[in-house]
Parts: C-alpha cells; structure tokens; sequence
C-alpha cells in the first residue's frame, strides 16, 4: 500500500465544503464514528483521495473484504463526489444504501452501495458499479 498524504488542506475531499479537520478527520483518524450511512460513505470516498487504506479496511465489512486491498493515492485521482440518492442510513437505521458518482479526469463511476449498522458503527458491505 503506498503512503498517506500526511495533511489535507483546505475543504474536505468529500464534497460538503467544510474544512478536512472540521469534516471527515475525525472519523478517518478514528476520533468518532460516521453517524449514518452517507457520513461513511463520504469518509472513505475521503479515505481513497488521501490513500488512507487502512480506514478503508477497518470500515469494510470483514466477511467482504478483499484480500489484496491497495488504496494508492498516486493512481487516477478522483477529483469530486457526487451523492445521487439515500436510503436508510440514518441515525437509527440498521441499513443503508447510498448511490453515488466518484469523477475522474477520464471519466466516472457510479456505485449502488450497501452499508450495515453492527455494534454501533456503520460498515461498508458491498457496491454494484454501474
């Protein structure tokens, strides 16, 4: 796995328009854990942009985790996020799905993900690319 961007400056990578340290910081370096589904889903679309692997993989669902995972901010970079739709997810939900669309300068991609609530903490369990 390549290394971490060490600082992030300026707005979230997520696309809420907060400053980093004020937004998906505290969940990535594990201060808090992402209230819904969508918060998850920002922080680690957050997670892939900076290569923080390791967040990626702790918010995965173990059961569907890919064994060769590599999170490596020197590849295409995703330049914005897009949420498209939320359902479930919230704060007292126990599932959720979120749609969105990652931009790149070649292109996008769209995923359908599905995200589980287990002993209080939101995980991503699975996505269709479409």
């Amino acid at each position: 796995m390549a290394g971490v961007r060490s600082e992030v400056r300026g707005l979230c990578p997520c696309g809420l328009g907060m400053p980093y340290d004020a937004c998906c910081s505290r969940y990535i370096s594990g201060a808090a854990n992402a209230p819904t589904a969508e918060a998850l889903m920002r922080s680690r679309y957050t997670a892939f942009v900076i290569g923080d692997g390791s967040y990626v993989a702790r918010t995965w669902a173990p059961e569907t985790l890919p064994a060769g995972l590599d999170v490596d901010p020197s590849g295409e970079p995703f330049t914005r996020l897009n949420v498209i739709s939320t359902e479930g997810g919230g704060l007292f939900d126990a599932t959720g799905t979120v749609v969105f669309e990652a931009l790149y300068p070649g292109g996008s991609l769209q995923e359908r993900s599905r995200f589980e609530r287990r002993d209080g903490q939101w995980l991503y369990v699975d996505g269709v690319v479409s």
